[in-house]
């Protein structure tokens, strides 16, 4: 069965939805018994994860279907932020743990109910993992960067799980110890730990959405193909100038082709649709999802780089 479902980039996002509720519902239970801030923590991140999570099956769906009058050039940019939301939301909740816990270690730290947390901890670390485990043995088959999203989540809070189990042994090992006056900072200290090791995950998330969303060109790695799939393939038309523009909101990358010919070039329209068909199959070949649209000019000033403020003379 877990080979066969979730057999959909739909139902990836739904298990990882009901997988973060449940997660988030327990722990935030937990966390009223324990009085644990790093269960708290990991309630509040899970329950962040839930909530978007029914955005993210909306915008799934949403960004296949092709675009229209009133989204004219699709739904990409969707996916783009509710990954910026996701990063940007567990920003600010490792900001208020950090905050509380900081505050917790001067008040003397807090005591907690060792048993029921280490019990939470091992019932996590295993939900946790397991969803990952499923979610990447469907990784192949959906090219989806909002699962993809997913995968990096649930692995580092797999890995978060059991950390925080390890830590919570050390409670009853310190007072078989004898260790009984670092006890009251185990959880302080375990938060402030926890949030510093894997803040890069929610800033390189957040900062990736948002550059998505100011239209940056996308990594060095994609571009170079792409740039000389387009470059091979228009060589024969011996254009004076080739101008390669690309953006990727999410999944889709979209490329701008503009094709500078001689005056005079005798270029049909049939001839120019052959050539648009023949770089949209090479850029295929490298990357898809992928919309090419193919501008041919015999006048530089309609492909150079403008502000849009007007177009110089040539």
């Amino acid at each position: 069965m877990a080979s066969h479902w979730p057999a959909s980039e739909s139902g990836a996002l739904r298990l990882s939805t009901i997988m973060a509720a449940l997660i988030g519902g327990v722990a935030l239970a937990a966390s009223a018994l324990t009085g644990s801030q790093a269960i708290l923590l990991d309630g509040l991140f899970n329950a962040i994860y839930a909530v978007v999570g029914l955005f993210a099956l909306r915008i799934g769906r949403l960004v296949v279907a092709p675009d229209d009058d009133t989204y004219p050039f699709g739904y990409g940019y969707f996916e783009s932020m509710v990954n910026a939301c996701k990063g940007l939301l567990m920003l600010g909740v490792s900001a208020l743990a950090l905050f509380n816990s900081g505050a917790a270690l001067f008040a003397g730290g807090n005591a907690i109910a060792a048993g029921s947390a280490i019990g939470y901890a091992v019932f996590a670390t295993l939900a946790c993992s397991l969803t990952a485990w499923v979610l990447r043995r469907v990784r192949h088959r959906l090219a989806s960067p909002l699962v993809d999203a997913d995968i990096d989540n649930w692995q580092i809070n797999a890995l978060i799980s059991g950390a925080v189990l390890l830590a919570f042994c050390l409670i009853p090992l310190a007072r078989v110890l004898g260790w009984n006056v670092i006890v009251p900072y185990i959880d302080a200290c375990l938060v402030i730990a926890v949030v510093l090791l894997c803040l890069g995950v929610p800033i390189r998330m957040a900062r990736g959405a948002l550059l998505e969303l100011l239209n940056r060109s996308p990594a060095p790695a994609l571009v170079r193909p792409v740039k000389a799939a387009v470059e091979s393939t228009l060589a024969p038309l011996s254009p004076q100038a080739l101008y390669v523009r690309m953006v990727r909101p999410g999944r889709m990358l979209y490329v701008t082709v503009h094709v500078v010919v001689e005056r005079g070039h005798p270029l049909s329209l049939s001839e120019a649709d052959a050539w648009r068909a023949r770089l949209d199959r090479a850029v295929r070949d490298v990357f898809a999802p992928v919309i090419v649209e193919t501008l041919f000019t015999a006048e530089a000033r309609w492909a150079v780089p403008s502000a849009g403020h007007g177009v110089a003379e040539s």
